[in-house]
């Protein structure tokens, strides 16, 4: 039986995979992602979302956007999860789901994003606002450094992007190659996320590139995530000390691009 928690968190995890084209895997606790990652097939997807996160996935929500087969299915079975969504499910990968014990298995049809409006109940009240469907490309992006990205960074950059769209704010996400590599959700203040997401990295940071769900106020989160040997930055723009921050991914020798809009997820 669903809990109100699990149907809250399997929807997080639905949103987050369903604003992914390739086969991808999100690992889900209290609504954030433990780990995010996108390959060939869902049971590589499901081992390199696993491998950012492995302590936070136990008991977490799996999501796939692709139909989950036998293989992929014995590889979500090796732990304890709370949940399993996807768009469908084969005979076998049915039967391996059916047998664990405490495993909820939802049949969610074809990915869509959600669209439309989002509701919250507050005291006294409701508010309503549209849903933030958003979806980034390559040509809104607006380098502001020196260096421009690489394909390579730029690819990494749209992925972390994403994730970001789906995380807690202050939300920083590490990424390399589709996977992420460390998480910070969630905190009051944007360079405790820069630490936070470096201390979960089980994986070196070297190499990786940084998002950020909405502008840096200061120059210090640019300064401790470079500490870790990043190599770009992606972040909304728009605080008054822009200047400083640019100058900041500079000195590092760090690639940073605007997006021009923010996602704070609250």
């Amino acid at each position: 039986e669903m809990s109100f928690n699990n149907y809250i968190d399997a929807d997080a995890a639905w949103q987050l995979v369903c604003d992914f084209d390739a086969t991808t895997c999100a690992i889900i606790k209290h609504t954030n992602p433990a780990g995010v990652a996108v390959a060939s097939s869902p049971e590589e997807a499901y081992r390199r979302a696993l491998a950012t996160d492995p302590v936070s996935a136990f008991g977490g929500i799996v999501a796939f956007n692709v139909s989950v087969d036998e293989a992929a299915a014995r590889a979500v079975t090796e732990i304890f999860t709370e949940v399993i969504i996807a768009p469908d499910f084969d005979a076998a990968a049915l039967e391996i789901l059916r047998a664990k014990k405490n495993l909820r298995v939802l049949r969610a049809g074809v990915p869509q994003p959600p669209t439309g409006l989002e509701y919250k109940q507050i005291t006294g009240g409701m508010l309503v606002q549209t849903r933030d469907t958003h979806r980034l490309t390559r040509d809104a992006l607006k380098v502001v450094t020196n260096r421009a990205p690489t394909a390579e960074e730029i690819n990494s950059l749209l992925f972390a992007w994403t994730v970001c769209k789906h995380t807690k704010s202050n939300a920083i996400v590490y990424a390399r190659d589709g996977q992420t590599v460390g998480v910070g959700a969630g905190q009051m203040s944007r360079v405790d996320s820069v630490r936070i997401g470096a201390m979960r990295a089980r994986f070196p940071l070297e190499g990786s590139v940084l998002a950020s769900d909405a502008f840096f106020p200061f120059r210090d989160g640019l300064d401790e995530a470079a500490k870790h040997g990043i190599t770009a930055v992606i972040q909304p723009g728009g605080s008054v000390r822009d200047a400083e921050v640019i100058a900041a991914a500079d000195e590092h020798g760090l690639a940073m691009v605007f997006t021009g809009i923010r996602h704070f997820k609250h």
